[in-house]
């Protein structure tokens, strides 16, 4: 069952007339990031395919084997649904695993300084 606070940290927002799906996992410990990651897919794949725009926030958050797992399959698992992704505290990543998860996912995620660059970037026609 998912928890209030876990709908709070994964949830859409408006941005310029178009919903974005934020996936707030700043500041998490990695058994957080492991268990928001896997409510994605539930969110995305309800959308039509190649409408949802994610913006994801890693800010701060610490990550084990088994979040960066569910990072990977996250990504792959809904990408038929996704039509931009963008990617704000990377360099909380461990080192390589952007690169890893692009080409595991075999998509783009377009990576920002900050939400609002990123949501700017996301809604844009």
């Amino acid at each position: 069952m998912t928890t209030a606070k876990e709908l709070d940290r994964v949830r859409f927002v408006r941005h310029n007339n178009k919903e974005v799906l934020l996936v707030d996992l700043s500041s998490c410990s990695p058994a957080e990031v492991d268990r928001l990651v896997r409510i994605v897919p539930v969110i995305v794949t309800a959308q039509p395919l190649h409408s949802v725009l994610i913006l994801t926030d890693f800010t701060g958050s610490s990550f084990d084997e088994e979040a960066l797992r569910a990072i990977k399959e996250t990504a792959v698992f809904d990408k038929a649904h996704v039509k931009k992704s963008a990617l704000v505290g990377t360099s909380s990543l461990p080192h390589g695993f952007y690169d890893v998860m692009k080409n595991y996912a075999r998509r783009d995620f377009s990576k920002f300084n900050t939400r609002e660059d990123a949501v700017t970037w996301l809604t844009a026609e």
